[in-house]
């Protein structure tokens, strides 16, 4: 199963339920009902991890600053990150990785 971050962003309790079905762990009808799919939705969100308090204060090991953990969230921000240099390694590497899976990307909305 592939599940990319803009499918996600573009409808997130389809592919919630399909990530649970994958997993083997389908939402009984019971806990769509009572908002549990919303819920996780919610407590993932980046609003929300952004402003976990070890996320914010936490040590992570290394010289990074916990602010750079996250960015924007949004689909196509990468644009804003990424050298034209950069983007021609990575689909480098993605093209020789994952050739004849089916995989494709999206950059937008």
């Amino acid at each position: 199963m592939f599940l990319r971050y803009e499918d996600l962003k573009d409808n997130p309790i389809l592919h919630m339920k399909r990530l649970a079905e994958f997993i083997g762990v389908p939402f009984s009808v019971e806990e769509e009902k009572e908002g549990l799919i919303e819920e996780i939705l919610r407590l993932c969100s980046i609003n929300n991890l952004r402003e976990l308090d070890v996320n914010k204060t936490g040590k992570t090991g290394s010289l990074l600053v916990n602010k750079t953990l996250f960015r924007k969230g949004e689909v196509g921000d990468w644009v804003n990150y990424l050298t034209p240099e950069m983007v021609e390694r990575l689909d480098k590497i993605i093209k020789e990785k994952m050739d004849g899976f089916g995989l494709t990307f999206k950059t937008s909305l």
